[in-house]
């Protein structure tokens, strides 16, 4: 017997730069919804346009692209059609990313490290409710409403502190940031320990990682 959810005619957009990622999803999609259209794309940019010129209701998209990050064209690919449902489908953590994500204006979001059956089960609450969350995304959002830095980590950071861990970021060492701020290299070694602290990371590929992810998107 058929379920409501197998009978209706939802135009999806899977949007990753990886074919068998894009194939393995449109499968859990057909076998779902087998009236389901899909689309297709490698390209981050090709993704509003496809929105806005086939009528897209859902998307499932990576959260990294060649071409760029979908964090930043999340607000945009709501106000090309504002009932649009987005999914978060990546690699990334989730408790590092989910919620910034979600912030942004995702409906949802899914690790591509989980178990098969779990993502069948994600893909139809999304196509059902309009929105997934694990139990685990449900719990940060709960702890944003009393801790807002869980958005991101780096907002626990000084002005000064934020500027440095910037400068590191961009490649310049201790010596070229004393000169840079005209402040002394023993303050610029200080600072950064702080930094280290605060953050509860150990090694600069950490930092880098960090101001790339949270603060440069």
């Amino acid at each position: 017997m058929e379920t409501p959810i197998q009978n209706k005619e939802i135009i999806f957009l899977l949007a990753d730069d990886h074919s068998i990622v894009r194939q393995g999803m449109e499968i859990v999609i057909s076998d779902i919804v087998p009236n389901a259209k899909v689309y297709q794309t490698s390209s981050l940019h090709q993704v509003l346009e496809l929105i806005e010129s086939k009528g897209i209701e859902m998307a499932v998209i990576d959260a990294h692209f060649p071409d760029g990050n979908s964090l930043h064209i999340l607000p945009q690919m709501k106000n090309a059609n504002p009932d649009l449902k987005i999914l978060i489908f990546t690699g990334l953590e989730e408790e590092l990313h989910g919620l910034k994500f979600i912030k942004a204006g995702a409906d949802g979001y899914l690790s591509k490290l989980s178990e098969e059956e779990e993502v069948r089960e994600a893909i139809a609450t999304f196509i059902e409710k309009g929105e997934y969350f694990s139990d685990l995304l449900r719990n940060l959002l709960v702890q944003f409403v009393y801790n807002p830095d869980l958005i991101s980590p780096l907002n626990s950071l000084t002005k000064r502190e934020m500027q440095i861990a910037e400068l590191y970021a961009e490649g310049y060492g201790n010596l070229e940031i004393s000169n840079s701020l005209n402040i002394k290299q023993n303050t610029v070694s200080t600072i950064k320990k702080n930094i280290f602290e605060k953050l509860k990371i150990e090694n600069m590929v950490e930092l880098v990682d960090l101001v790339k992810t949270h603060h440069k998107l």
